[in-house]
């Protein structure tokens, strides 16, 4: 007797319809999964063997081969147990073929029945959503994050429900669509501590990422130990612009791989900020591993990336930062596939000026070397310095104005500033025919002609102090981007020479390295 049914593979955070195919067939007792299954969807074997007996039904002592199509595609995860479970019972005439029609099953099966969650639901609910007029079975534990998706959604506790409910003697309501709930819910959730007004001075660093914010930059910071690198870091996600729903699903589809969404908060509408530490491995940064998770540049996708104590990080691993700074995506290659992750994010790093931490400082001297000094930032390479767009020097904050609370700038004052540049932006790229572009940070060199056009005086300008300062075309685009994002921030419709002189001040450390 031959039974299928249709359940789906997350590969990256790309879904794809896998046919379960079942042949119970006469011959020697056996249990067979062919299509490249990994050691977890192997051993779905004993765990739907159980499942089955233990929920009251017959198993097969027939021969049993269960082929899992495309073949040429590795499937891993358990998630594979409820479908293949479900066309066995089908091919032991328990339930009809025609109730497994235009349903896809996913879920992992305890030895008792009780269907576990899985990850990927997510992404394999907006897969769903393509394949037209299909309603998704999945574990229970899993039916709020799938909600957010409008499709037919059945949450499922055990193999005995989800049986009796093809039989037709269950009614199982589909969850409501959630999407719109979660979306329309403030994103006050956010700690109110850590807010713009509790930094005090240090306005020039505050200029800084306000640009950066307003044009989605990369940003360098250095300075002594305390000067509040590490404090104006962690506050920078409270100005940013709220997520669109699009890039909602886009981190939560990134979170659901990972297995990191939770019951009661299954759509990220905050921002990610990921702070790994700088021990962390090449696969941890950049993701990978024998079955690929995402790494920390894919889950700060949308967000902010901060790296504290920037040289200290593994030179393989800062390394590795190039392509997705470059690309927005990373990709991890292996013998059986290659997977891409979305990886647009922020890249904040800290980092201090020398080795003891007081070059430059104004009450404590320096003790390291020219030579200490020089190989300290030696640990950062030139095309991963080109990648950052600004670079600011962080100074340390005299006492009589940490005790000022006065004037100070809320992190809602600031944010309404950065989200009318971003609007601006918006409304720029929203007819460019190839991929979304958010913020003027993502600019190629196409756009850059198209959208910042310099007059002949700031042209002429900035070649002549490109050619002083030895700038490579990488940072001399930068300049004009970050340019193009200071003249949205006060609303001008072209780049003027200030505008450029100001983003030139945020390659200062360019010009220190050159004199060491």
């Amino acid at each position: 007797m031959l039974a299928f049914c249709t359940s789906g593979a997350v590969v990256g955070v790309n879904s794809f319809p896998i046919r379960v195919e079942v042949d119970v067939s006469p011959g020697l007792p056996g249990f067979h999964i062919v299509g490249l299954p990994d050691g977890a969807v192997r051993e779905s074997r004993e765990r739907v063997r159980a499942a089955i007996k233990n929920c009251g039904y017959s198993f097969p002592s027939q021969k049993i081969t269960v082929n899992l199509a495309p073949a040429d595609m590795k499937k891993d995860g358990a998630g594979l147990d409820l479908p293949i479970a479900a066309a066995i019972l089908s091919a032991s005439k328990v339930v009809k073929q025609e109730a497994l029609d235009r349903k896809v099953l996913a879920g992992e099966l305890s030895l008792d029945g009780s269907v576990r969650s899985i990850r990927g639901t997510l992404p394999l609910a907006l897969g769903c959503r393509q394949w037209d007029g299909v309603s998704l079975l999945i574990p229970a534990d899993n039916g709020p994050e799938a909600a957010v998706v409008d499709i037919p959604i059945y949450a499922i506790n055990h193999l005995s429900q989800l049986v009796e409910f093809l039989r037709g003697k269950l009614d199982i309501s589909p969850l409501p669509y959630s999407g719109d709930e979660y979306w329309s819910e403030t994103v006050a959730d956010m700690d109110e501590q850590l807010d713009w007004s509790d930094v005090a001075g240090q306005e020039s660093v505050k200029r800084a990422m306000e640009i950066a914010a307003a044009g989605g930059h990369n940003l360098l910071m250095s300075g002594s130990p305390g000067a509040g690198k590490t404090m104006l870091a962690r506050r920078l996600p409270g100005i940013l612009p709220s997520m669109t729903f699009q890039e909602a699903l886009e981190t939560s589809a990134i979170h659901s791989v990972a297995g990191l969404l939770k019951p009661e908060h299954p759509l990220v509408t905050q921002r990610p900020f990921c702070a790994p530490h700088h021990s962390i491995s090449d696969a941890g940064m950049i993701g990978g591993g024998q079955n690929p998770r995402p790494g920390q540049v894919s889950l700060a996708h949308n967000g902010v990336l901060f790296l504290d104590e920037f040289p200290e990080f593994r030179r393989n691993v800062l390394e590795a930062l190039r392509q997705p700074l470059e690309d927005g995506k990373v990709t991890i290659s292996r013998v059986s596939s290659t997977i891409t992750y979305p990886a647009r994010f922020m890249l904040i790093a800290a980092q201090n000026p020398c080795p003891c931490g007081y070059l430059g400082d104004d009450k404590r001297e320096c003790v390291c070397s020219v030579a200490q000094i020089a190989r300290y930032r030696d640990r950062i390479s030139g095309p991963l310095s080109d990648r950052i767009d600004m670079q600011v020097h962080v100074p340390a904050v005299p006492y009589g104005e940490l005790s000022q609370n006065s004037g100070r700038e809320s992190s809602a004052q600031v944010r309404k500033r950065v989200e009318a540049a971003r609007q601006i932006q918006a409304m720029r790229f929203v007819h460019l025919e190839r991929a979304a572009i958010r913020c003027n940070a993502q600019m190629g060199a196409r756009e850059i002609e198209a959208f910042c056009t310099l007059g002949q005086e700031e042209r002429v300008f900035l070649e002549t102090s490109a050619e002083k300062l030895g700038m490579s075309a990488r940072v001399y685009h930068k300049i004009i981007k970050v340019a193009r994002t200071i003249a949205d921030l006060e609303q001008e419709p072209s780049i003027n020479r200030y505008h450029l002189a100001e983003a030139m001040q945020y390659r200062g450390l360019d010009r220190e390295n050159r004199l060491l």
